[in-house]
């Protein structure tokens, strides 16, 4: 009886937990830089009042050279962690195009520095910024 009994709360207090949904971003890497904010990758930015985004990695970057005259300008292409109220999602943002995801358009608004002739940029000196815009 007393085994029951124990048995018992414990598969209710399990069945409670699993239930809990948090409704706050999920953020990783300590807090979230406010809005507008360069961020460098690994650093999370709040891009709305429940919406945060991380750059992860640097998956391209084709951009012309300052000083040098090219047929394409380019672009950038940033692999970002998206986190919202109790769901997270990875997308590729290219620089400049708006990218749908959960009913929000995000968009890769700058990198800096420019890209450099004849010298890459080392990732960690890249810096990102973000914006969000809601739909209904």
């Amino acid at each position: 009886m007393r085994f029951a009994t124990i048995s018992a709360i414990l598969m209710a207090t399990t069945l409670t937990a699993c239930a809990t949904v948090s409704d706050q971003p999920i953020v990783d890497n300590g807090p979230a830089q406010p809005m507008g904010s360069l961020v460098a990758l690994g650093q999370p930015v709040a891009v709305g009042s429940d919406i945060v985004v991380t750059p992860t990695k640097l998956y391209e970057d084709s951009r012309c050279p300052t000083g040098v005259q090219c047929v394409w300008s380019g672009r950038v292409v940033v692999t970002t962690r998206i986190d919202g109220p109790g769901w997270r999602e990875t997308v590729n943002l290219v620089s400049g195009e708006q990218q749908r995801v959960r009913d929000h358009d995000f968009l890769l608004i700058e990198v800096l520095p420019a890209q450099r002739p004849q010298s890459g940029i080392p990732e960690g000196d890249y810096r990102f910024s973000y914006r969000i815009d809601y739909r209904l």
